[in-house]
């Protein structure tokens, strides 16, 4: 799920990190850290059962290691500020793990002077970037070279949809949607409408769940969004476009102030109100890790998934990795006991107990034998998804939050006034390019 992100608190706080000189590259860890402490301050995003196994794995880790680990659960953590809050007051934690859609935010920081190189403490732990998958390579490093990020594990976006609304409605669950044209066709078989025009069930609604995140549908359309290359920001562009007039075609169809209503009284996804597990909305797109909460709130629920339909010149069977990243602040005070922890969560042992409840993906190469989700559906095609070329982690630079702000703008403009998203996103691929020529 993506998080509602305050661009313009988080560019202030980086402006005053850059002029109290924190986020200087002659500020270091090294004039104030302690590498002899055993002890060492951690955020973590997650309450329920990842807040649990977390826990677990924090408590094995200390009884192993003999250290303390001061455990914080910070929610939206970077998303609100409150992370360069702590760096810019000179209390930053010693290591944050960021969910699936904080890389990109992570990256930002990275790019801005706000978190610290990890290449030296990872040399020190015995780390090999060799043993890392491709895919996951490239996030994280930022161009100079330095290692900034260290992924823990990912997740891929699946279509979700209900095999008894299927067959009610005399479609073959056995041959899900695998283009955006079916999709549609689909959809609309499974919508009904009241006698007033009112909304009963909808088949879909592109832009709840993981199609509220900005980069879900350009990824699916083919969108480039940003060249690394030659570091330039391309969102004017016709697969972008395309897919928001998309998501604008279920506006015009369905009355968007009708889905608005409609919408309004659904559950999240770890609620049995939510409007997959209620029967409201036959189809929608989630990660990996919503088949562990159909389990729990809604177990009766008969479902099946597939990989994200795309038109013909789209990206097919792929997915915008939502990839839980660790990270180290500017200042942080025991960078190298932070690393040492975050290796120990990634190793095998631990890091199967994870996988094996929300169905995530390693992101090393070599397989593990205590993964357990084999002959599964769900992990099926999450492996499938994983493994598709066409799958990855959109617009690395150091704008892609901004980006992301603006993406969300312009689709809300296009699905609720019908404005020509042509002219919205020149007007946002100018402003971010120009902001990042800045930098």
């Amino acid at each position: 799920m993506k998080k509602i992100v305050s661009m313009s608190l988080i560019s202030c706080l980086v402006l005053i990190l850059v002029l109290t000189g924190c986020s200087s590259s002659n500020s270091s860890s090294s004039s104030t850290s302690n590498e002899n402490s055993k002890e060492f301050t951690y955020w973590y995003p997650w309450g329920g059962d990842s807040e649990k196994w977390d826990k677990e794995r924090i408590a094995d880790y200390e009884e192993e290691e003999g250290v303390k680990v001061n455990a914080v659960y910070v929610p939206d953590g970077i998303t609100n500020g409150k992370l360069l809050s702590a760096i810019s007051g000179g209390n930053p934690p010693d290591l944050v793990l960021g969910d699936g859609n904080d890389y990109q935010l992570a990256y930002s920081l990275a790019s801005q002077g706000a978190l610290e190189p990890l290449d030296q403490y990872l040399e020190n732990a015995g780390f090999d970037e060799n043993t890392v998958l491709d895919g996951f390579r490239s996030l994280m490093k930022q161009p100079d070279g330095k290692t900034y990020i260290l992924p823990q594990d990912s997740n891929v976006n699946l279509l979700y949809y209900n095999v008894d609304m299927f067959e009610a409605a005399g479609l073959d669950p056995e041959n899900p949607p695998t283009t955006i044209e079916e999709l549609d066709q689909v959809a609309e078989a499974l919508t009904k409408l009241n006698n007033d025009g009112s909304i009963e069930t909808l088949g879909f609604i592109p832009w709840i769940d993981a199609g509220e995140d900005p980069y879900t549908w350009p990824w699916a359309f083919g969108a480039t969004m940003y060249d690394p290359e030659t570091k330039k920001v391309s969102l004017n562009e016709k697969s972008m476009i395309d897919s928001f007039k998309w998501m604008d075609s279920y506006a015009v169809r369905y009355n968007p102030e009708k889905i608005k209503s409609f919408t309004s009284g659904f559950g999240g996804a770890f609620s049995p109100d939510h409007p997959f597990m209620t029967g409201k909305v036959a189809m929608t797109v989630s990660g990996n890790w919503f088949a562990n909460a159909l389990k729990i709130y809604s177990p009766d629920t008969k479902y099946k998934v597939a990989a994200i339909p795309s038109p013909p010149e789209g990206r097919k069977d792929s997915s915008v990795f939502g990839t839980n990243v660790f990270f180290v602040p500017k200042g942080a005070k025991n960078p190298q006991a932070a690393i040492n922890f975050a290796l120990y969560g990634n190793q095998d042992k631990v890091l199967a107990d994870n996988i094996n409840i929300w169905r995530s993906i390693s992101i090393w190469k070599e397989k593990s034998d205590a993964i357990q989700w084999e002959n599964d559906q769900v992990y099926e095609t999450v492996l499938k998804v994983a493994e598709s070329p066409d799958s990855g982690h959109p617009a690395l630079t150091s704008v892609a939050s901004e980006m992301g702000d603006e993406l969300t703008s312009i689709r809300d403009k296009v699905i609720y006034n019908h404005e020509d998203p042509s002219q919205l996103l020149q007007k946002s691929q100018d402003k971010l390019q120009e902001k990042l020529d800045k930098k």
